[in-house]
């Protein structure tokens, strides 16, 4: 079990040092993946595109589904640099257990310290998530063109920006993971917070949107389920280890367990 458990650690050492020297080029892989796949859902849009400002219009939002990600990422990067010393919250929301401060010395030259283990399933999860909501929104909610209904302009403009709002916050939440910023286990918690309230928020805004076909009512409602499921499990598996978990305690609290 110790020799499984080693193997694993080293495993995840490696994938982090792997994530961390080509962020750049999964930035550009991104850029390239995603605009193909806008290309295409602007070529099946609702309506045909028609030069001018409404064909300007029903592409700027994919423009920036693809780029604010991307830009989201290298601005947190620098706010963040790496091996930064950041300060502690001034008041603790995880009370539970014995613990003993640790100065930031202390802590980064201890060995649970870092984004491996099991917290890199946590942080490539957070990444993961931004291209997994991205396509589910191509495949579920056709383009615009230059001619939509009313309707259909108001629910898109909003499962739109909710796209868009979201991945910036997941991958805020990923960059203060991974540069070891205090703030990230409460902001995760927070971001999780956003997204359940912004789900239930837009499935009532569509059950009260009047004319909405019975295709469309089922496919957006197919996304925001899919989108609930994924945020219930994401908080009910990883909130516990948020609050428990030696290498988080460590990392981003600056404290050890008291052995009684």
């Amino acid at each position: 079990m110790g020799k499984t458990f080693e193997k694993l650690n080293l495993k995840s050492i490696a994938l982090m040092g792997s994530l961390h020297r080509n962020l750049r080029t999964i930035a550009v892989a991104w850029i390239l993946v995603m605009s193909f796949a806008c290309g295409l859902r602007l070529a099946f849009s609702a309506t045909d595109i028609v030069f001018g400002w409404s064909a300007v219009a029903a592409v700027a939002p994919y423009f920036l589904v693809i780029a604010s990600p991307v830009a989201v990422l290298f601005l947190l990067l620098r706010i963040f640099p790496a091996n930064g010393l950041f300060a502690q919250p001034e008041i603790r929301l995880a009370r539970y257990g014995r613990w003993r401060e640790l100065s930031c010395l202390e802590a980064n030259g201890h060995p649970l310290f870092g984004t491996t283990g099991m917290m890199a399933s946590l942080v490539i999860g957070m990444l993961i998530n931004v291209p997994f909501r991205s396509i589910e929104f191509l495949m579920a909610i056709p383009a615009l063109g230059s001619h939509p209904p009313l309707w259909f302009s108001d629910l898109f403009t909003l499962m739109a920006a909710d796209l868009i709002v979201m991945n910036g916050l997941y991958i805020t939440a990923f960059v203060m993971a991974i540069r070891h910023v205090p703030w990230f286990p409460r902001f995760l918690l927070l971001v999780w917070g956003v997204d359940l309230c912004s789900q239930l928020a837009i499935a009532q805004l569509v059950a009260a949107t009047p004319n909405v076909p019975a295709a469309v009512s089922s496919a957006l409602s197919g996304l925001l389920v899919g989108n609930l499921q994924k945020v219930l499990i994401s908080a009910a598996i990883w909130l516990p280890y948020l609050l428990l978990s030696d290498r988080v305690n460590l990392t981003y609290r600056r404290r050890v367990r008291v052995q009684t």
